[in-house]
């Protein structure tokens, strides 16, 4: 009865509840601290891992981290998020990094950004190339280029420009890597890929079998002009068209 007559007091209830609100403060803030001061095992790159590369058990190694200074997105599951995924495209751990989730892709995601970059309409074209044909490597991605060809007609030379604001969408080594995702590597070129309508591809495909044709890339500086997203890429010579399109008959 008295405990019944107790809690019918106001006060007392309000002094009661009062109690069990700060203690239940006390005990979050506790947790809270306690949560932000003791560390958690992170695992960390032990190797600089290159881009569009596996991750193996062997690359990896751990470090114990207070959970309050860790930022951004960072992986912490080894066996479900780290091991037999793909460094991204592009893209290089460092040795010492923690695992972030924006830089690691499944296998079946792991595609060249470059083809789906390709406008509608168009289609991929593969130059073969060589440090001197790139000017020292000088071509890069994005770099717009002008095509010239250079032909035998009868014993007298026929040269001039096919092809004019050909964006280049990736520079490959023999290997098919791409040259300037790590710039560690010293990657020597070996194809420029292009994109360019079928008639066009056409074209260029007949001049490289063509016997003592040559494709000569001449770099421009337009894409470093304020209009170069609007450039078109166009057949500069009809004449020269012409002449390679003769050589099919």
């Amino acid at each position: 009865m008295k405990l019944k007559n107790l809690l019918a007091n106001r006060n007392v209830v309000t002094i009661l509840g009062a109690l069990v609100l700060i203690v239940a403060i006390y005990l979050m803030y506790n947790w809270r601290v306690s949560e932000a001061i003791n560390p958690i095992r992170i695992p960390y790159a032990k190797v600089t891992i290159g881009p569009r590369t596996e991750i193996t058990s062997d690359m990896i190694a751990y470090v114990d981290i207070q959970e309050a200074s860790i930022k951004g997105d960072v992986l912490t599951n080894v066996n479900t998020q780290i091991v037999g995924m793909y460094t991204n495209i592009n893209t290089t751990i460092p040795q010492g990094s923690l695992f972030y989730r924006d830089v690691i892709v499944r296998f079946e995601d792991l595609a060249d950004s470059w083809i789906v970059e390709i406008p509608n309409g168009m289609v991929a074209y593969n130059l073969r190339v060589d440090t001197m044909s790139t000017y020292g490597n000088s071509i890069y991605p994005g770099n717009y280029i002008d095509i010239y060809f250079k032909g035998i007609d009868n014993g007298k030379i026929v040269i001039g420009k096919l092809l004019s604001n050909v964006r280049v969408s990736v520079v490959k080594d023999s290997a098919g890597n791409n040259v300037f995702e790590n710039i560690s590597e010293n990657r020597t070129p070996s194809q420029v890929i292009i994109a360019v309508t079928e008639e066009m591809n056409s074209i260029l495909r007949t001049a490289e079998y063509m016997n003592n044709a040559q494709l000569i890339l001449v770099p421009t500086n337009k894409s470093y002009q304020d209009n170069s997203s609007e450039l078109t890429t166009e057949i500069s010579s009809e004449e020269i068209r012409a002449f390679i399109e003769s050589s099919r008959a």
